[in-house]
């Protein structure tokens, strides 16, 4: 890392010149005496390199990392092409800050004018946000972008992830509307429910594809359904199956959101993620947080600001429709720099085997004892199965081989592969399970 204080001691002297000063201390004269710190802080003294180096080795020691993963959830472990972090570990990039100065941060702004660009290609969006915190928020945000005076609930199927659904109760709760689970039916959202659902006080409804059990939701029909009571079509992709699966756009969705983590991300404990969201043109000027557009300077080169950034944000608070006023620029940047890396052939040939890899796996899976596929629909990368009752011993068994088997659910576990997962891999963890039962 480079030096935080730029300024030279000839050039602080100059400013302390032109300030009429003597010293820096001369800057505090106006804070009492007995305030101020004389003697340097009684801290025992910093380790060397080595040391430091050698106690962060041990603590990290203390972490499970398993050679294979057998658990998504919502946050997966895919490639990530080397050239990633090399882009985003550069200095300019990792420090920068909020882009407020256009003029002096073209850089910063024409990657994430990028990232947006990128985002709208895999949704098939007009328009993209610079993102939001994380997958659960940019699905609240987009709820609120869709409530009126008289349209007011907001419907969420019950297939969605777990976190998405409590993120979304807790905005609503907040702001005092009201949200209904829309029933599942074999693993998939209830489409005849939802047609009984949609009363004119509906604003929104959101469905994930594919959902938190792994099916591939009937996504174009709902959009039909949606738009016969003109409401608006909230939908949560995973941007890996998006370059298999139909675009949000495709299947009539006026809002697209996810979670960014499979763009590159590392799992990393949970975080730090990123929101995507994106929209049609008719609703751009609904969409919270900043967003970057593309211009022409006095000279007529081609240049980019801020733009449409909604001051109320900043200023109504309580009164405002959203209260996001950041980005999480330095995970659109490794989103960028994933995509970029990948390109669309990339992307594709790792969801076709995500999806390759995860209907292996629950063929192999079908013939152990206890372990039948619970649902009948189709499937991306994820699926679950019954749950026998030898599975929580089954499960610790996998772990002492390195393993981290399926996710214990309601009802059954949840299985999930990437490219990551070889079919040597697989074949490993069946052979594990049938030798602990033996």
């Amino acid at each position: 890392m480079g030096n935080y204080l730029p300024s030279t001691e000839s050039q602080r002297k100059e400013m302390l010149d032109a300030l009429g000063l003597e010293s820096i201390d001369d800057l505090y004269t106006a804070i009492p005496a007995e305030l101020i710190l004389k003697d340097h802080p009684d801290i025992p003294k910093g380790k060397s390199e080595l040391e430091v180096y050698r106690l962060m080795e041990g603590i990290a020691g203390k972490n499970t990392v398993f050679s294979s993963i057998f658990r998504g959830a919502g946050a997966y472990r895919h490639y990530i092409p080397a050239i990633v972090n090399a882009v985003v570990s550069k200095e300019s990039l990792l420090t920068a800050y909020t882009p407020y100065q256009a003029e002096i941060s073209q850089g910063i702004l024409q990657s994430i004018f990028e990232y947006q660009t990128m985002i709208c290609e895999i949704t098939g969006m007009d328009v993209s946000n610079a993102s939001v915190y994380d997958g659960a928020t940019a699905a609240a945000e987009a709820v609120a972008m869709c409530r009126d005076r008289k349209r007011i609930k907001t419907l969420v199927s019950a297939a969605a992830h777990p976190d998405v659904i409590e993120t979304i109760r807790t905005y609503c709760w907040s702001a005092g509307y009201p949200v209904e689970l829309i029933p599942t039916k074999d693993g998939a959202t209830d489409l005849d429910a939802l047609e009984d659902m949609l009363s004119d006080d509906v604003a929104s409804v959101y469905l994930a594809q594919p959902n938190f059990f792994g099916i591939i939701e009937q996504t174009a029909k709902a959009g039909e359904l949606i738009h016969r009571k003109n409401a608006k079509f909230i939908m949560g992709i995973n941007p890996i199956a998006a370059a298999l699966l139909k675009t949000p756009a495709e299947c009539g969705a006026d809002i697209a959101v996810g979670e960014g983590q499979p763009l590159g991300m590392p799992l990393s404990f949970g975080g730090p993620y990123l929101g995507f969201m994106a929209t049609t043109n008719d609703m751009a000027r609904k969409l919270p947080g900043r967003i970057v557009g593309e211009t022409t300077d006095v000279d007529g080169k081609r240049a980019f600001v801020l733009t449409l950034q909604a001051r109320e944000q900043h200023i109504r608070r309580e009164k405002a429709s959203s209260n996001i006023c950041t980005n999480q620029a330095l995970c659109a940047m490794t989103a960028s720099a994933y995509m970029a890396a990948m390109g669309p052939k990339g992307m594709r040939q790792a969801a076709v085997l995500s999806m390759s890899r995860a209907h292996y796996l629950a063929s192999e899976l079908g013939k152990l004892d206890g372990f039948a596929l619970k649902y009948k629909g189709e499937f991306f990368h994820e699926f679950v199965t019954e749950r026998p009752p030898d599975a929580g011993r089954l499960l610790v068994y996998l772990e002492g081989h390195s393993i981290l088997g399926g996710l214990p659910i309601e009802g059954g576990l949840l299985w999930c592969t990437t490219e990551m997962n070889s079919k040597e891999d697989i074949d490993l963890m069946i052979s594990l399970i049938k030798g602990a039962r033996t």
